[in-house]
């Protein structure tokens, strides 16, 4: 068994492992950090795949940016886990229920499976030979040129969610004093200043 088997077994485990352990465990804390050894084996994975673009995108968007904010999120949030996971066991059954549907709804389609006599050709013939060109200008080239507009299009969509999700969370409250940028602007520093003729030994 060479290098790259070894390393592959080591981190396929570490990432069933982490996975497991994310569900199983009782601290929310220490789910969230076996989440990021998850990702990071994963990105592990890509390295080997030669996928070196997609194996840091990994690391620095999921376990830069949403891990980092989900611990952050799990830490400062002041929940009776215990309490949620109390009221979540009463939906086990259901939730078993539902989860064997499912598997048997993947099985029927991986059962029906059928794939053409060239795929192989086909997929290769998508992105040029990695002896041609290095893995990131490969990607490049296929986002920005032949999927520009499926690119934006994307990207317009996670805009719409993102505004979506900021107005149905934003809530307009009375109590609290908010900042009018437009008056501050175009008000008249002569009416905001007034002057007191304090005479000595008086005081204010």
């Amino acid at each position: 068994m060479g290098f790259a088997d070894f390393a592959f077994y080591m981190f396929s485990t570490v990432v069933v492992v982490s996975g497991l352990l994310v569900v199983v465990s009782k601290n929310p804390v220490h789910s969230v950090l076996w989440l990021i050894a998850a990702f990071l084996s994963s990105a592990g994975l890509f390295v080997l795949l030669g996928a070196e673009f997609v194996a840091m995108l990994l690391i620095i968007v999921y376990v830069g940016a949403v891990a980092v904010l989900f611990l952050f999120v799990v830490m400062m949030l002041d929940v009776d886990f215990a309490e949620l996971r109390g009221e979540l066991a009463k939906f086990v059954p259901l939730a078993g229920l539902i989860g064997v549907v499912l598997l048997m709804e993947l099985a029927l389609v991986f059962g029906a499976w059928q794939s053409t006599e060239n795929v192989a050709d086909l997929r290769d013939a998508v992105t040029p030979a990695l002896e041609d060109t290095q893995n990131t200008a490969a990607l490049g080239q296929l986002i920005y040129t032949k999927y520009i507009y499926l690119f934006q299009a994307s990207g317009l969509i996670l805009l719409v969610a993102m505004i979506g999700a900021i107005v149905l969370t934003l809530r307009h409250r009375e109590d609290i004093k908010r900042q009018d940028i437009l008056s501050q602007i175009y008000r008249d520093p002569a009416e905001q200043m007034e002057l007191k003729d304090v005479k000595p030994g008086q005081g204010l």
